[in-house]
């Protein structure tokens, strides 16, 4: 029974670490046409779980991304010491240049809509919806390679990991049809949960950087514009 306690702890961190990657989902999936829309949501999870997975069982490659690829200089760097980028920084990078630009995207598409003649004027075809599976494979890596360092580095039984990875994953399919419909519903919410990603996007690219930022910090700002929205959406209603 010593394996309960662990398998808990993960599985509550990995719903937590999870949280952005159903936001993201849901947005992603909302550009989709209805019928859609749950197929997107739950394959997507199932990229998440598969991903999660094929790290985990790639723990000695993971471990190799911190590998030194190329050092920055000082002046580059601003610090009294060269600053060095390991693989695991280039992806954390590119994966926070990407919610950046995806977030800001969106930002714009729900306010400002496209011109008719515009690709996304027109409705959702196959092909988008294979470019939105495409994005989503490639926030799961992003979203996963912390979430699996960190499943590795609190618990040693690989098979509680999987357990907590698979539990995780079922909580999220059950959540996530009610999160994308709730975030549809309200458009200043969807907003709100866009910004967010933006700003896990530079937290993401500070991480690469080597400048570490306390996750506390960031939940209790993402915890406390959600709690005001939610007051204006009661005072509204």
């Amino acid at each position: 029974m010593e394996w309960i306690v662990p398998l808990v702890t993960l599985t509550g961190m990995e719903i937590v670490l999870g949280i952005d990657n159903i936001i993201f989902l849901a947005i992603l999936a909302g550009r989709l046409p209805k019928e859609q829309r749950g197929y997107a949501r739950q394959i997507g999870l199932i990229l998440a779980l598969g991903t999660r997975l094929l790290l985990l069982f790639s723990i000695s490659w993971i471990l190799s991304l911190h590998q030194i690829v190329l050092t920055l200089p000082d002046w580059a760097a601003k610090t009294e010491e060269a600053r060095e980028i390991s693989w695991k920084d280039l992806i954390l990078l590119a994966g926070g240049l990407f919610l950046i630009a995806k977030s800001t995207f969106e930002i714009h598409h729900k306010l400002e809509g496209h011109p008719e003649g515009h690709p996304d004027h027109s409705p959702n075809t196959k092909s988008n919806f294979a470019m939105v599976l495409v994005q989503i494979a490639l926030l799961d890596i992003v979203f996963s390679l912390d979430s699996v360092i960190t499943a590795v580095g609190m618990v040693q039984e690989i098979g509680v990991i999987i357990t907590a990875m698979i539990i995780t994953v079922m909580v999220m399919m059950i959540f996530a049809g009610p999160v994308s419909n709730f975030v549809e519903k309200h458009p200043t919410l969807k907003v709100l949960a866009l910004s967010f990603l933006i700003l896990i996007g530079v937290v993401l690219m500070a991480e690469g950087m080597g400048q570490h930022i306390d996750k506390a910090y960031i939940y209790f700002a993402m915890g406390f514009s959600f709690t005001v929205e939610m007051i204006n959406l009661r005072v509204r209603a």
